[in-house]
């Protein structure tokens, strides 16, 4: 019979402390348990024996005790001996402080009796010691049980061993932040995307180059690389989730800031979401990791030696050209002559058939017509002979940097000031590169050529790129005297010049430009709104890759 009321006793308490569990329960604990305590709750309810109600408590998977109001134990079940390590026999009577480890901050136990004294339950995290001496994490969850008077009469505690959890938690963490660590001091540019391209990680040096470079997020032109190198292979990589890609990627942001050039290399690979809703079907996500490792230096060095040969290059490109265009320049003056005497010499065979009269004149004029073509013919074999080259893909940026540095001591020299406005990731065409080199100098040359000739005030060039509809725009503006619209079209033909034959110039600047923008399948005009100058304005087609 003792025993019945004893159990009777723990029971009663156990339903009142868990009735006024359930009525707020705790944030934190979790839907299981408190669907166990209710169960029980429901089952006492319905007259079930003490000692069911009892057994249902005593093997709950969850450590349990329920204290007076002075934090005095009066009952812990199986469970709390498993995590404390001491007994009911050996706890009952003892003050639940005897849990405590003097780790725990003295401004936690204030927080936790303040709450208490409220009548409202406290939920938190202590390091409690073990009857060993041991410590251990414990998630506690403490319930004020009050009477129906409103007075708390006892305290229910419910609380779990969370130490490997906490471990795992910290090991995760720590191993979080020593990568983020390494990402972060790594000497070269590092970003995790998603498979929407946003940023999920980055480190400094990555943002160093937003700062260097002026631009908000750099990543989007080393992808927009990749895109134009890979085509439609990239997003069918993404999809897959595999893959490893290497680029050399170069961004130019105008005269003031120096172009930098990186070896980028993107991989993709897969991960398990950790969402509940993927436990059973194995969800995955995919996520690109970029680096970019700098290689302008290195750039630096063989640039120094390319543009020494390419000046040499030039140079004898030029002075071909220049031997090219003589020739055809004095081809073109023969051939008037050649014209007028072939038409007097049919004009007086036709008369000489009629009167009989001026054939020793026919005749001379014939050894003269004679002599003209077989001049012709000898300059015409003269021409150095135009080697073809093959089209390849070619940055329009770097050309036109080229450029610029080989115009650097004339430009000097003039005070010219140069306003350089390139894209900062510009698609490479399909082209000639020698060609189009050659069209911008020519272009540049022209605005140089106007500057010097008219040296009133400061001469500035305007150089700007850009990329829209799948059309690479290039315009180069002066503030030199302009072209009348009525010569707009007159300037583009061979042998026009407006600076006269004093000047030595041919006329044939513009002319070749135009052919090199027609054979590159583009278009040229003359800006006809810009007022303050010349603007020329060329178009020319980017060709995808579809790989």
């Amino acid at each position: 019979m003792e025993n019945t009321r004893e159990l009777q006793v723990v029971s009663d308490h156990l339903v009142e402390a868990l009735e006024a569990f359930l009525e707020k329960p705790p944030e934190g604990v979790s839907d299981t348990i408190i669907k166990a305590f209710s169960d029980a709750v429901e089952a006492k309810g319905k007259a079930l024996p003490p000692q069911i109600f009892y057994e249902a408590v005593e093997q709950s998977s969850t450590a349990i005790s329920i204290t007076d109001s002075f934090a005095d134990i009066l009952y812990t079940n199986r469970e709390f001996e498993k995590v404390t390590g001491y007994s009911c026999e050996e706890i009952i009577g003892k003050n639940e402080s005897i849990l405590s480890y003097k780790t725990t901050s003295k401004l936690i136990y204030e927080t936790l009796w303040a709450r208490l004294n409220q009548q409202k339950p406290w939920s938190g995290t202590l390091v409690n010691r073990r009857k060993d001496g041991t410590r251990y994490l414990a998630d506690l969850t403490i319930a004020p049980v009050q009477n129906v008077a409103g007075k708390t009469t006892h305290y229910l505690g419910i609380h779990k061993d969370v130490t490997e959890v906490h471990q795992l938690e910290q090991k995760v963490l720590n191993q979080k932040n020593l990568i983020e660590s390494v990402v972060d001091a790594a000497p070269v540019i590092t970003v995790l995307l998603d498979s929407e391209e946003k940023i999920i990680l980055d480190n400094m040096e990555y943002k160093k180059l937003s700062t260097d470079m002026n631009i908000k997020e750099p990543v989007k032109y080393f992808l927009a690389a990749f895109k134009e190198s890979l085509g439609l292979r990239f997003d069918g990589l993404l999809n897959i989730g595999e893959g490893h890609e290497i680029q050399e990627v170069n961004l130019d942001r105008g005269i003031t800031i120096q172009p930098r050039c990186f070896n980028c290399s993107i991989t993709w690979f897969k991960e398990i979401d950790e969402h509940s809703d993927s436990f059973f079907e194995n969800e995955t996500k995919t996520y690109m990791l970029l680096v970019a490792n700098e290689i302008t230096a290195l750039k630096k060095q063989h640039e120094e030696v390319r543009m020494n040969a390419l000046r040499a290059l030039l140079a004898e490109e030029e002075s071909i050209q220049n031997v090219r265009e003589a020739l055809n320049g004095s081809i073109y003056q023969l051939q008037g002559p050649i014209n007028l005497i072939s038409a007097v010499t049919s004009m007086l065979e036709r008369k000489s058939e009629q009167e009989g009269e001026n054939s020793a004149i026919i005749t001379a004029l014939k050894q003269a017509l004679t002599a003209g073509h077989q001049a012709i013919n000898t300059l015409q074999a003269c021409i150095p002979e135009t080697i073809d080259e093959p089209f390849d893909l070619v940055n329009l940026n770097m050309l036109i940097r080229e450029v610029m540095t080989i115009l650097t001591e004339r430009m000097l020299k003039l005070g010219v000031i140069v306003e350089w406005d390139p894209a900062p990731m510009l698609p490479s065409i399909l082209g000639k590169e020698k060609k189009l080199r050659s069209m911008i100098k020519h272009l540049l040359d022209n605005s140089l050529d106007e500057f010097e000739e008219n040296k009133s005030g400061t001469g500035t060039l305007l150089i700007k790129t850009e990329f829209s509809d799948k059309q690479l725009n290039i315009s180069i503006a002066d503030n030199g005297t302009g072209i009348p619209e009525k010569l707009h079209r007159k300037v583009f033909e061979p042998f026009y010049s407006r600076k006269g034959v004093i000047s030595g110039k041919t006329g044939m600047g513009l002319s070749i430009v135009s052919d090199v923008v027609n054979e590159h399948s583009g278009s040229i005009n003359i800006d006809k709104q810009y007022l303050n100058g010349c603007k020329i304005l060329v178009q020319l087609p980017v060709f995808q890759k579809n790989n």
